[in-house]
């Protein structure tokens, strides 16, 4: 029988484009931690000794932007002269102006509209502990594993990327971790083969023990295929902010509306509303109503209530996805503001979310179960 397979990927924040994201997000953050009202849509490129600055942020805070983005970058750990970007040397340019007047009409506070118009999907399933998709959780968390050892040794640099294929059952069943494809930026000083040893044995092993697996049942797995990777990072690749769109949420397993999150203050329901949208997909799920569900809103700029909402638990739904959408709207304000004040957006928590990933991390507002109970109830669970 032929194998079903999934396959999903992640980058480290040390990967070109996620070095955009944590500027981005780190500006976000110093503005709210000053102003929790603050206005943000910021966009960074990085390249070689350079890093641009440009959006709207409309605020009362006094925030030296590049000061900010050079300390994020030094956090990162591009912190070695010579490699062609690092946080002592690096150019920073800031192009900064207000948020459009037009825009604010319709998304101020007393009107309360969404920020932009688009759809937003939330997921969440019973393959992990964390309730996420497999292959994007054991990417995830050898991209964060990685990131701990660029901070544990000079020999490795911070820019990585991860690829997990999982093999599925005709019923959607795990039946095993098939590839794991691991590529990490290093120093010249680390000869291949001894880097290899030291992903299996301090990457790879032990993320598989948390997940219940052993990299002895792995049938293919492949550690920097190509050879050396000591040109990489911002000097190798040119990044920007929200082009991991796919690695940020659930790894291809759920859909995506195609709106970027970093940079972005909770107004903007590309951000807020997907992180509802995966509260809500969770705790359908923590409730025992489905082993897999799919949750998508939809907005009108300016106008506060969404113009659609949609459960989809693929067939997996122990009552209708009809009952499931009807006990969301009866619990959840799915509103801006209303998503805002359940989740406590207004603060400076997402820097880490660029860094880290945004679902699936313990301690996010979004990734509570405290609606499961309720939702059981009116199940009559």
């Amino acid at each position: 029988m032929e194998k079903r397979l999934f396959t999903s990927e992640c980058v480290t924040n040390g990967h070109p484009d996620k070095v955009a994201d944590s500027i981005s997000d780190a500006i976000l953050d110093a503005c709210l931690s000053q102003d929790p009202g603050s206005r943000v849509a910021c966009e960074t490129m990085v390249t070689t000794n350079l890093c641009v600055i440009c959006g709207e942020i409309t605020t009362k805070a006094d925030v030296d932007y590049a000061a900010v983005a050079r300390e994020a970058i030094r956090k990162i750990g591009y912190v070695y002269p010579g490699d062609g970007f690092d946080a002592g040397s690096v150019d920073i340019q800031c192009h900064i102006h207000t948020q459009s007047a037009d825009i604010a009409l319709g998304t101020n506070d007393e009107v309360g509209g969404a920020g932009d118009q688009g759809m937003m999907f939330g997921g969440a399933c019973t393959q992990t502990p964390e309730r996420m998709p497999l292959p994007a959780a054991l990417s995830r968390a050898l991209c964060n594993r990685l990131t701990e050892c660029v901070h544990s040794t000079d020999l490795l640099r911070p820019d990585g990327k991860t690829q997990v294929t999982v093999e599925f059952n005709e019923n959607g069943q795990i039946v095993g971790i098939d590839t794991i494809v691991v590529s990490v930026m290093h120093s010249p000083d680390f000869e291949i083969e001894e880097l290899r040893r030291y992903i299996r044995q301090g990457v790879i092993a032990p993320v598989l023990l948390q997940y219940g697996f052993n990299i002895a049942d792995v049938a293919h797995i492949h550690i920097n295929p190509t050879g050396n990777f000591v040109i990489g990072g911002p000097n190798g690749d040119t990044g920007l902010t929200g082009r991991k769109i796919i690695v940020d949420t659930y790894g291809g397993f759920f859909s995506h509306g195609g709106g970027a999150f970093s940079g972005k203050d909770p107004t903007k329901v590309d951000r807020s509303a997907a992180y509802m949208a995966r509260y809500m997909a969770k705790n359908l799920v923590a409730a025992g109503l489905a082993d897999q569900v799919q949750v998508q809103l939809a907005y009108a700029i300016g106008v506060a209530e969404p113009v659609s909402l949609r459960v989809d638990s693929f067939g997996t739904g122990k009552i209708s996805d009809e009952k499931m959408t009807e006990f969301l709207r009866k619990t959840c304000d799915m509103t801006p503001g209303g998503i805002i004040r359940k989740l406590n957006l207004r603060r400076p928590i997402y820097a880490d979310t660029a860094a880290r990933g945004h679902f699936g991390v313990e301690g996010r507002p979004w990734e509570e179960t405290d609606l499961a109970e309720q939702l059981k109830k009116l199940a009559g669970i």
